[in-house]
């Protein structure tokens, strides 16, 4: 049996160190995932008032802001993103709820990426926000004396992470409540994983839904979507509590390990899955289910086995960053694939629905683009590609940890850019060479 340990949660990650850097107090946050996203968040957050110090391998001491990250007074702080959407969006919202200015920023895609939700919303919150490039994306400058303003209300159908951003900045004003409108709601479990860390950290609020024109507090822990018009967030003002927290595995870096026991000649054990997750993530075991493969579960390890696959149809709303990994793995089964309700990776790292579309083609796997999702139409006998192929990661990890799933047919393959990994799994070369077929 193939042993991997999962890498730590980059989602988790991310809002342990926020809420720690928001905290009164230092706290210590263990297991956190080095990576360069988790790198341009803490270096933003150094820049802002808050005190970030690496003591061991994912072991970091943060002395917190007291709510309050701290801008420029005459010129604003640049805040570097790079190709971080987790960092840019939810730091967009937090920093605005410091004081001073705040240059949002980042690489070239993240200029293309879609913003204008966000800020509309912190706008109406006071806020002066100035595009620099074109409306509606980064770099924008923001001039803050604070959020002010009760209510607030955003849409999840672009990204849930900008109602986590206004979330995780609510505590710092004088009590928020944060509307979801809109007509649908993607990547609700993300959401769920803001809400479990600002209970962690200590901060009070409520979930309500609208039943027969009254509001009733719900347990948010038991919902599988939010539901738009009719949800609604309420959180009291408060400060982050300062003390020690720790950051699970992360069940979007395994999908990949997973998907290579069903492919393998040996079952993989991965380690540090919490079953009991609230990662939308965790989706990956049940696909696999679908789909026909044997996997076995306790409380932090799942084992899959070599297993024929069949191809389903399957909702993936609530967990986007699994579709390019469920697309390259439905080329191994037995009928056709087709993934629906993601049409908002559209505006990922890449186009999320176009760019696994063509690489896969050159592997002479059928696929077809649609309005809202992608359609694989597998022939085992086709996955095949020309000698001297070189597949394209578009600069995006998960492009190129996806496609390392072809290396099953094609034996090595060629990637222009096997180093993106680096922003979340920079290790993941050195694991996959535990259950890479050629290697064996």
């Amino acid at each position: 049996m193939i042993a991997i340990t999962a890498p730590a949660s980059k989602s988790v990650s991310h809002r342990m160190i926020i809420g720690a850097a928001m905290a009164a107090g230092e706290s210590i946050v263990s297991g956190v995932l080095e990576s360069e996203d988790l790198a341009r968040t803490i270096g933003i957050f150094n820049d802002c008032g808050a005190r970030i110090y690496r003591q061991e391998a994912g072991v970091y001491s943060v002395t917190g802001c007291c709510g309050t990250p701290a801008g420029g007074i005459d010129e604003p702080v640049s805040c570097d993103v790079h190709e971080s959407g987790t960092t840019c969006r939810l730091l967009t919202a937090v920093l605005a709820a410091g004081l001073g200015k705040f240059r949002i920023h980042g690489a070239p895609r993240m200029h293309e990426r879609p913003i204008k939700e966000l800020a509309n919303a912190l706008s109406s919150l006071t806020v002066n926000v100035t595009y620099e490039g074109a409306e509606g994306c980064p770099p924008v400058v923001l001039d803050t004396d604070g959020l002010k303003g009760s209510e607030v209300s955003i849409s999840l159908e672009e990204s849930s992470q900008y109602l986590s951003g206004l979330l995780l900045a609510a505590p710092s004003t004088r009590g928020l409540t944060i509307n979801l409108v809109g007509n649908k709601a993607v990547s609700w479990p993300y959401v769920g994983l803001t809400l479990d860390a600002m209970e962690q950290f200590g901060i009070t609020f409520s979930v309500e839904m609208l039943e027969d024109s009254e509001w009733i507090e719900k347990d948010w822990r038991t919902f599988e979507t939010a539901v738009p018009n009719k949800t609604r967030f309420i959180v009291k003002p408060g400060m982050y509590r300062n003390g020690s927290y720790t950051v699970e595995g992360d069940w979007s870096n395994a999908s990949y390990f997973l998907a290579a026991g069903t492919l393998g000649t040996e079952p993989v054990r991965i380690a540090n899955l919490h079953a009991n997750s609230l990662q939308g993530d965790k989706a990956m075991f049940t696909i696999l289910q679908q789909m026909g493969a044997t996997l076995e579960i306790n409380d932090k390890n799942v084992i899959v086995h070599p297993s024929k696959l069949k191809g389903i149809d399957v909702d993936m709303g609530n967990c986007p960053d699994l579709v390019p990994t469920v697309a390259a793995l439905a080329a191994y089964a037995e009928g056709s694939t087709t993934i629906r309700n993601v049409a908002h990776l559209r505006i990922k790292e890449c186009d999320r629905l176009a760019a696994p579309a063509v690489e896969l083609r050159k592997a002479g796997i059928d696929t077809e683009v649609t309005e809202d999702g992608i359609i694989i139409r597998p022939d085992r006998k086709a996955i095949t590609a020309p000698e001297g192929t070189v597949f394209k990661t578009y600069n995006d990890h998960r492009m190129a940890m996806s496609l390392s799933l072809l290396q099953f047919a094609l034996g090595d393959i060629e990637l222009d850019n096997k180093a993106c990994v680096s922003k979340s799994f920079p290790t993941f070369w050195e694991e996959w060479e535990k259950v890479s077929p050629c290697r064996r």
